[in-house]
């Protein structure tokens, strides 16, 4: 027998095996994980303002870039023994709006000793919270205070062993120390060198936040409303109630700071192109059945608000179909606008002097730098 016959039966014999489909995994979508670890005792309450003013910059800077990432965000405050809490958990969530109410409701108080409970509130972070495994995640922490931990506490997983378990499922950990207080410096310095982060010195009230008003901001907000007049809640009727408030909340914001309402519009925006979102965390009807997540026929009568239910069912998507069109046109028309509102706000930034280092800056910045080790 030939090479070229024995190669040739070969072949034959490979022919004649049945097809097998050969398939490689879908690439799995990035998720990005930012949780804030954040000391609210009584010296704390200039920063933690600035923080509310600034948390939708944060969370627009991560989707800068990030277009097709989930987003999720976290908090964990905390005090110490003898205050009205030690710890309060937010967990990871998509849902921003509802983690900026929570920010909302934090004061700054209490605090009687020097030393605060932080080793309980990392260990809360790395621990308890719900972070997504895997290598297509990247998880991020930020330790904000200006005390040392109480080191005397029997019962609290002290933080070198808390890090060694942020090492083992790849938590970064950064230390942000407000004021300049040695003792905190020393834990801080070694929080971060221990949790792969920075050492981020910054003023005890968080330094002076970059609020950059721009000549897009009213028009954006307005748009933004209409936008959320396309909401339809949908659901149990608690969360019924709780989108509404989402759909009101762009209002309630733009009265008190513009600019924290323009970064709200800009951020939803952003990340409506995948979504179609007006609001985020779900409950709004037209968002979900634009996206395929919900088909309006499995839609219980009494899970639709008094609207849609007393309607036939083709006047019901009639009526979706109408929403739908409205929030694309709208949202085209906000996109060309968010883009020069960011041309503006960048162009004032290079053009301002050199300040000291704020809360706002330092933690886009270090974002920026993290997410795209």
């Amino acid at each position: 027998m030939t090479f070229t016959t024995t190669v040739r039966g070969f072949a034959l014999a490979i022919a004649a095996l049945p097809l097998i489909a050969i398939t490689t995994p879908a690439m799995a979508k990035p998720t990005i994980e930012v949780a804030f670890v954040l000391d609210t005792t009584g010296s704390m309450g200039g920063l933690i303002e600035g923080a509310k003013r600034k948390i939708w910059s944060i969370a627009t800077a991560i989707a800068d870039g990030n277009a097709d990432a989930d987003i999720r965000m976290g908090l964990v405050t905390y005090r110490d023994i003898g205050d009205d809490y030690v710890t309060k958990t937010y967990d990871l969530t998509t849902d921003i709006q509802d983690l900026y109410a929570n920010l909302l409701a934090v004061k700054a108080r209490g605090g009687g000793d020097w030393p605060e409970s932080v080793n309980e509130a990392l260990d809360v972070a790395i621990n308890k919270l719900k972070w997504t495994p895997g290598n297509e995640a990247r998880r991020i922490v930020f330790l904000v205070g200006d005390a040392p931990p109480h080191m005397d506490y029997a019962q609290d997983t002290k933080y070198p062993v808390t890090l060694s378990v942020a090492k083992q499922k790849d938590i970064v950990v950064n230390a942000v120390l407000a004021g300049s207080a040695r003792d905190t410096e020393r834990v801080w310095r070694d929080i971060a060198q221990n949790g792969n982060g920075r050492f981020i010195p910054i003023p005890q009230d968080g330094g002076q936040v970059v609020v950059i008003e721009t000549p897009f901001d009213d028009e954006i907000i307005i748009l933004q409303n209409e936008i959320n007049g396309t909401v339809i809640p949908y659901g149990p009727r608690a969360l019924q109630k709780r989108t509404e408030e989402k759909a009101r909340q762009l209002s309630e914001v733009a009265a008190a700071a513009p600019a924290a309402a323009s970064d709200m519009a800009s951020y939803l925006n952003k990340r409506s192109a995948a979504s179609s979102e007006a609001i985020t965390g779900g409950g709004d009807l037209v968002s979900d059945v634009g996206t395929g997540r919900r088909n309006l026929d499995t839609v219980k009568d009494e899970e639709l608000p008094e609207s849609l239910r007393k309607l036939p069912p083709t006047q019901r998507s009639a009526m979706l179909e109408e929403k739908l069109k409205a929030r694309a046109a709208l949202n085209a028309k906000l996109a060309g606008l968010v883009a020069k509102r960011d041309a503006f706000v960048a162009e004032h930034r290079t053009k301002a002097p050199p300040k000291q280092s704020s809360f706002d800056r330092v933690v886009e910045e270090t974002l920026k730098k993290q997410i795209a080790r």
